[in-house]
């Protein structure tokens, strides 16, 4: 009787049958870079109709003209070659230097805006056509999300700055003056913080400015950390600061058109100029009358409400949790310096910040959990960090009369909500982490050995194979494949980097 014969998987670049996850995984990545592009897509559009350059436009012309931020550039090819070797690491970095002396003298020949990084994109778009081109399989899914992480930090970057710009042509007016009395529930800590800061000035406000503009630099140093073994493992982990960060900054924008806020320093203070309300901030608290809009101008970004520099200083922090001493303790001082700053210089009032701790944590446990599957703990935590985040700009926009008047009552159960949510994602998080430690470690891939060494392995004769074979059996052998530490045959073994 005939049998029809078995179908055997096809067998990727590595010599394994492909895992039944990385289809899925795959039609998830192109769904993700599909509506990643038709966003961008639309913000141009929208960018072009008030007159001004979209991320994509601002990204593309930094191949040849000269970039904005150079060290953003720089920062977006640290993260490129993560996917690389220490070899392929050191001709990158040098091709960007040299592609940069070019563009360098070039400039300075012709009299134009000199800046550096261009090498930098250069190179990062080099690694993506050297993984369509010469590569193949996991090698050029790897290079391609290698490039994809690099190109992303600059272009999250660039859709931040159309993000503002759109808040500020669309929205004439902005809603200060109802934080700026719900605040009176929180002890008005921004006009607190602003004296402290006047008090202890020019050291206080000169470290303060360096941890406020260098927040990036803090994140990228974590996430270069967390993904420091994907050239080694030849995987990226499944979740790691960088995925967080960029969501902040891609959802948080989309809430400053919601509730436009410009900030104490801007609606109460100098910085405001003809539009500020009054010159009270930091001096003299603001009066707690009937809160309405108040018109602005076409300049200032809309971009307080939520504080997204709380929220990505507090992901910083819970991401530096997993680091070593050192990083536990920069991760705190970031998250306690970005707090002081954001008061202390008049960016934010309190209530941005209870915002943003709740927008930061929903956001994270969201993200982790997509990363490693939905549980029934994190639906809880989401569901609940999204109340509680949507309770807060209701109370904020129709009750601060109320919560002014009452601060006893409003300014504890403020803090009582967001201590909630930190209270339950730290139990959620030490739950996840658990369960994970609990899971089997999957097998990190290893390079194929070259033929050279495929050859001197095989026994030069039956007396070699026998002596082989009886060394395998008594255990006195170097190679079993067994794992054991110290074997050269040992499944933990790490590939050279070449």
């Amino acid at each position: 009787m005939m049998t029809e014969p078995t179908r055997i998987p096809p067998r990727d670049d590595r010599g394994t049958q492909p895992a039944p996850w990385r289809r899925p995984r795959v039609v998830l990545w192109t769904a993700a870079g599909v509506v990643t592009l038709g966003f961008l897509v639309a913000l141009e559009i929208v960018a072009r109709g008030y007159g001004f350059s979209g991320p994509i436009t601002e990204q593309s012309r930094e191949v040849i003209f000269a970039p904005e931020s150079g060290p953003l550039l720089y920062g977006g090819l640290a993260l490129t070659m993560v996917v690389l070797t220490w070899r392929q690491r050191l001709i990158a970095l040098g091709v960007a230097a040299g592609v940069d002396i070019v563009f360098f003298l070039v400039r300075w020949a012709l009299d134009a805006d000199m800046n550096f990084g261009n090498g930098a994109l250069w190179v990062v778009l080099g690694v993506a056509v050297l993984g369509l081109t010469r590569r193949t399989g996991h090698e050029r899914t790897l290079l391609l999300k290698g490039t994809g992480l690099g190109l992303l930090l600059v272009a999250g970057h660039k859709t931040g700055d159309t993000w503002l710009l759109i808040t500020s042509k669309t929205r004439a007016t902005v809603l200060d003056a109802y934080v700026a009395a719900a605040d009176h529930a929180l002890a008005d800590p921004s006009w607190l913080v602003g004296r402290f800061l006047d008090a202890t000035a020019p050291v206080s406000t000169g470290i303060l400015h360096v941890v406020y503009g260098q927040l990036p630099l803090a994140a990228a140093l974590v996430g270069l950390y967390q993904l420091r073994r994907v050239a080694v493992e030849r995987r990226f982990p499944a979740h790691h600061l960088v995925r967080t960060f960029l969501m902040i900054g891609l959802l948080g924008p989309a809430i400053y058109m919601i509730f436009p806020v410009v900030g104490p320093v801007f609606a109460y203070g100098t910085d405001g100029g003809a539009w500020a309300t009054a010159n009270l901030w930091p001096d003299t608290l603001p009066p707690v009358t009937d809160p309405r809009p108040i018109p602005f101008d076409g300049i200032t970004p809309r971009n307080c409400m939520p504080s997204l520099h709380t929220a990505w200083a507090v992901t910083l922090f819970v991401h530096s949790r997993d680091g070593s001493r050192a990083m536990r303790w920069a991760g705190t001082f970031w998250l306690v310096g970005t707090l002081t700053a954001t008061l202390g210089f008049g960016y934010h009032y309190g209530a941005d910040l209870l915002a943003g701790v709740v927008f930061a944590l929903t956001i994270e446990t969201a993200m982790r959990c997509s990363a490693h599957g939905w549980d029934r703990a994190g639906v809880r935590l989401v569901a609940l960090g999204t109340t509680v985040f949507a309770a807060l700009l209701a109370s904020y926009r129709w009750l601060p009369t109320e919560m002014a008047a009452r601060p006893w009552l409003f300014g504890p159960l403020l803090l009582l909500v967001t201590g909630a949510v930190i209270y339950a994602y730290v139990r959620t998080a030490r739950a996840a982490r658990a369960a994970r430690e609990r899971e089997p470690k999957p097998e990190v891939p290893r390079q194929r050995p070259a033929p050279e060494a495929e050859e001197s392995a095989e026994p030069a004769d039956p007396t070699d194979a026998a002596g082989a074979a009886e060394a395998a059996t008594t255990g006195t052998g170097t190679t079993t494949g067994t794992g054991t530490t110290g074997e050269s045959g040992a499944t933990d073994a790490k590939p050279e980097l070449v």
